[in-house]
């Protein structure tokens, strides 16, 4: 066999090898190509959709679930921060008498029932108001046997009694005499003219609060 015959044999049997070779990548590359699609179907098929909707689903409940519970939470500190704020009131000052939510004063000096008030205003105060009976019996046991003007006052005796702000008298004990001034006495509330000389009470709001905080158990 010449040498031409030869290399045209080598030549072809070279591109027989090269096209073979070719073809077995090609259907390698293909078989890889089919899996990939394959496992890419598989996760984008409906099931998968599904699994992602209810984690999803999961995921918003527990939220929701958070953030109701740090709420109530909130709202439980709150609220036993406000249950635990007991009225504790502190000290009045010196020279005052505390009793329930208020601070009293009984003066040495003696005036006209127009001269106390200004006094009380002075100090920040009225002439005293009492709101129950039990505040009333507090300033009989205290008052002792002077006379104290205290804050009630009438335009004439057929008008109502009214209190320094205004506010009408309810009549929670019986006012005596014809006077348009009302003082304390050891027999009780009686009324006198407006310019006589007594002594008088005053009082003001001690509304201070101590609160307690209790850690919800």
């Amino acid at each position: 066999m010449s040498a031409a015959k030869i290399e045209e044999a080598s030549i072809g049997m070279l591109k027989t090898d090269l096209t073979e070779s070719h073809a077995a990548d090609c259907l390698q590359e293909e078989e890889t190509g089919k899996k990939l699609q394959a496992k890419f179907l598989k996760v984008v098929s409906p099931e998968s959709h599904i699994k992602l909707y209810c984690c999803y689903g999961v995921i918003m409940v527990l939220t929701v679930a958070v953030v109701a519970l740090s709420a109530a939470l909130s709202v439980r500190n709150k609220n036993a921060i406000m249950e635990s704020c007991e009225p504790c009131y502190a000290a009045c000052p010196s020279g005052w008498i505390g009793f329930g939510s208020k601070c009293f004063y009984f003066s040495e000096d003696m005036g006209n029932w127009t001269f106390s008030q200004f006094s009380c205003m002075a100090l920040d105060a009225h002439l005293a108001v009492f709101d129950s009976l039990e505040e009333l019996n507090f300033l009989k046991r205290y008052n002792g046997p002077s006379d104290h003007w205290i804050g009630l006052h009438r335009e004439s005796t057929e008008h109502p009694w009214i209190w320094t702000d205004n506010t009408e008298y309810n009549n929670l004990a019986l006012t005596r005499g014809g006077g348009e001034c009302a003082y304390l006495s050891d027999r009780g509330i009686r009324s006198s003219r407006g310019y006589t000389h007594k002594k008088w009470i005053c009082n003001k709001p001690n509304n201070l609060c101590c609160p307690v905080i209790v850690k919800p158990g």
